[in-house]
């Protein structure tokens, strides 16, 4: 059974990254057997390094560790980035569904990269909520690494008054994008139309993750689900079966 790494926090499900979501969703879509090993994010370099994972980026001078990762002990493979293992795992079990299918992965490498500018305007709202739904150990490290990227607190990231209503305006044009994209495939919700693929794992987890953070009581959420005819609740609709925390 594999075992994957994932991030807690004080949610309900546990789970709220949306790049441990786009492998998780593999996982479940799949439906290869896994269990969960929660690692808080001071400790993900040390369990990278003690599985043999090297870091999958370099930032402020030194190695940087991520997750999500993934021990399979069939293989006696370790890895981490949800790419990287959505890959390994459409190689190494093939008689399950796969996530990129024959023809595919270069558009949705092309797809990725044009999706990825059109989130920077939600970093904004869900950040400094994050901060406070993190366990204490996370969130002493998230504060103060994200506070430094920001170059300020990272709690003084989230817009208020005038700025706030811009912000989200903003918000919703760009995800907007993303819509009329997928408005040209005519029929179902994912990127080829009914069947998921890896791209729609990655919008997938960003939702995911601001109905997680947001809350789904909250107006932001609540607002979403109304933009663009209902577009992104119909999209994660399509995925429920998908979404289990093992």
């Amino acid at each position: 059974m594999i075992t994957f790494y994932d991030i807690p926090s004080q949610l309900p499900q546990k789970a709220w990254s949306p790049n441990t979501w786009k492998a998780r969703y593999c996982l479940n879509y799949k439906g290869i057997p896994y269990r969960t090993e929660w690692i808080e994010f001071p400790d993900i370099e040390a369990k990278c390094s003690s599985l043999g994972i090297p870091p999958t980026s370099h930032k402020f001078g030194k190695d940087h560790y991520t997750l999500p990762a993934i021990h399979d002990p069939t293989t006696g493979i370790s890895l981490a980035d949800s790419i990287a293992i959505a890959e390994y795992l459409d190689t190494t079990y093939p008689d399950t569904p796969i996530v990129f299918p024959s023809g595919t992965a270069a558009l949705q490498y092309a797809f990725l990269d044009a999706y990825l500018p059109t989130l920077r305007p939600f970093w904004r709202f869900s950040l400094p909520v994050l901060a406070d739904k993190l366990n204490p150990p996370s969130a002493e490290y998230f504060i103060r690494t994200r506070s430094a990227m920001w170059g300020k607190s990272i709690r003084d990231v989230l817009p208020s008054g005038e700025e706030r209503v811009e912000e989200w305006k903003k918000a919703k044009e760009s995800v907007g994008i993303v819509d009329g994209w997928l408005k040209k495939n005519g029929e179902g919700p994912f990127i080829m139309g009914a069947t998921p693929c890896f791209a729609d794992f990655f919008v997938g987890g960003c939702l995911t993750h601001l109905k997680s953070v947001l809350g789904e009581d909250s107006e932001e959420w609540k607002d979403i689900t109304t933009w663009h005819n209902g577009r992104w609740k119909a999209f994660l609709d399509g995925l429920k079966e998908y979404q289990a925390v093992i």
